[in-house]
């Protein structure tokens, strides 16, 4: 950082001048889309950005290519490499990317070709990168729509080149050894799944002879009740602190609602989640789900819940229907279980709560060390790109 400070001490003793996006680019344009109906504007070799590929990357390809035809004959505009593409619609809206070869793009990005005499496409794409949350708030509607004049005029610092190459330089570096520590974090974090679905499925498949003399195999229906969730909208309820469990392995919204204590096993019922398993404590109330509660003395939630985690895949595969696919409670009651003497079943327990910790849990292990490396690289993007505004 010391050598960047010492430049911009030398090259701008007095501040930085500030200017917009347009002021340092030759050109700034949005694309186009080709009719849709016409398969021959489509398929060709050029390249199609669509704002979900614009996402803090290099774009090398796109998923979607378009023909000399579909190009002339739309509002689609093919823009040299090395522009700055920012979304400015849906999911993406306010992210950048880099294109490193000439590509076309839908309407929905704003596209930034540079003035290498004012900036650097790099810093352009860090600079933008870092105003995201800022960028963003200037969106409108539900999906924070950024027009291209709000993008055009948006401020840039504009530090000598000089200094903008050490930024540039800095922050390539930041970026590759923090990718090369995600990819080892990744590879650690793949490796530990598998290492946690290999234990998961030794300790609960009870093969030996021993087991079979020890462990009972019954259905759930035989040590579980079942209760179904209970149809409700947000409009029924008044806020609270009780989670509401609808269709998904997590919390919709809270609400002040009749509830379930303790520990329970909670199946979706309809829907993509359907089959989905999850653990929950403390009070809930189901809708779109049933919960299986086992009975006391017999199983544990925490032991049914790891047995059905390990045959995830079997209890998706129970649901049914050609529209919105649904699990029946009587399919799931009619699963064989595992019973075990309640002992083995907490020394099961113990060791795939550590295992699940490990791999699930964001406040703890490998998935928080992920987070915080990414909180460090912002931290010293967002350092590197302030400046004093020239007076």
């Amino acid at each position: 950082m010391s050598h960047i400070d010492d430049l911009i001490q030398r090259l701008c003793p007095n501040g930085v001048e500030f200017k917009t996006l347009a002021d340092v680019c030759v050109s700034v344009s949005s694309g186009g889309t080709p009719s849709t109906s016409r398969q021959d504007y489509y398929g060709g070799d050029i390249p199609w950005v669509r704002t979900q590929e614009v996402d803090y990357g290099i774009i090398r390809s796109t998923a979607v290519t378009i023909t000399e035809a579909g190009l002339r004959n739309s509002s689609a505009k093919l823009i040299p490499a090395w522009c700055v593409i920012v979304a400015m619609y849906g999911a993406t809206a306010a992210k950048a990317a880099i294109n490193a070869v000439p590509v076309t793009t839908n309407q929905a990005c704003c596209n930034l070709e540079v003035d290498p005499a004012q900036v650097l496409h790099r810093y352009v794409f860090y600079w933008v990168s870092n105003e995201y949350e800022r960028l963003r708030s200037l969106g409108e509607g539900s999906q924070s729509n950024l027009s291209g004049q709000k993008i055009k005029s948006y401020p840039i610092a504009v530090p000598p080149l000089e200094v903008q190459r050490e930024i540039v330089r800095v922050l390539d570096l930041f970026q590759s050894l923090e990718a090369e520590l995600e990819a080892e974090l990744e590879a650690e974090l793949e490796a530990r799944r598998r290492q946690y679905a290999h234990y998961r499925n030794s300790l609960l498949s009870f093969s030996e002879s021993s087991d079979r003399e020890r462990v009972r195999w019954l259905t759930l229906a035989d040590v579980a009740t079942f209760q179904r969730g209970t149809a409700m909208t947000e409009r029924d309820s008044t806020p609270g602190d009780i989670r509401v469990v609808a269709n998904g392995p997590g919390a919709v919204y809270s609400h002040n609602v009749a509830n379930r204590d303790g520990e329970t096993v909670v199946v979706a019922r309809s829907g993509a989640h359907a089959g989905t398993v999850s653990f929950w404590r403390g009070p809930i109330f189901l809708t779109d789900a049933f919960s299986v509660q086992p009975e006391p003395g017999v199983l544990t939630a925490r032991f049914v819940f790891h047995v059905l985690q390990d045959r995830q895949h079997f209890v998706r595969s129970m649901k049914q229907g050609a529209g919105v696919p649904h699990v029946r409670i009587r399919d799931v009651e009619a699963y064989e279980v595992p019973v075990p003497p309640l002992q083995e079943q907490g020394r099961i327990v113990e060791i795939l709560d550590q295992f699940d910790a490990l791999v699930n849990d964001l406040s703890c292990g490998l998935p928080a060390e992920l987070a915080a490396r990414r909180r460090q690289y912002e931290y010293y993007r967002n350092r590197l790109l302030t400046f004093e505004e020239a007076a």
